[in-house]
């Protein structure tokens, strides 16, 4: 079992692979220890990286727009998820709410976990 700390966005990403891979290993066997440590590590390296407090001021919108501000990703991807420039548009400026299917495709794309995403959070009326 070749296991390295997380430190970087490549080695999380290598990481989620491992674990998929793993996934469903039957527990004591030697995958399902693999899978138990990656698990751990996965949530440390995700716990430092995106660092936020949920309490009654969190808000998903953002949460995105710290991704698109600080990890290099960009409205355009976000976009490309969402299916339109529009959609993208309203939804960070509050116009729409992110739906289940979004959170679900923005999470997977760029490994923001879902629970940073499915809070409840004001919209703003289209004028």
């Amino acid at each position: 079992m070749d296991i390295r700390p997380i430190r970087t966005d490549q080695d999380h990403r290598a990481a989620l692979a491992a674990i998929e891979a793993c996934w469903g290993a039957p527990e004591g066997t030697e995958e399902g220890d693999k899978l138990d440590v990656l698990l751990a590590l996965v949530e440390i390296y995700e716990a430092k990286r995106w660092p936020i407090e949920i309490d009654e001021t969190f808000d998903p919108i953002d949460v995105l727009r710290y991704a698109i501000d600080e990890f290099g990703d960009t409205q355009a991807e976000l976009a490309e998820l969402l299916g339109s420039r529009s959609r993208a548009s309203e939804v960070l400026s509050r116009r729409r709410a992110l739906t289940v299917e979004m959170i679900h495709k923005v999470g997977e794309a760029w490994k923001i976990p879902a629970d940073l995403l499915v809070r409840p959070y004001k919209t703003e009326r289209a004028a």
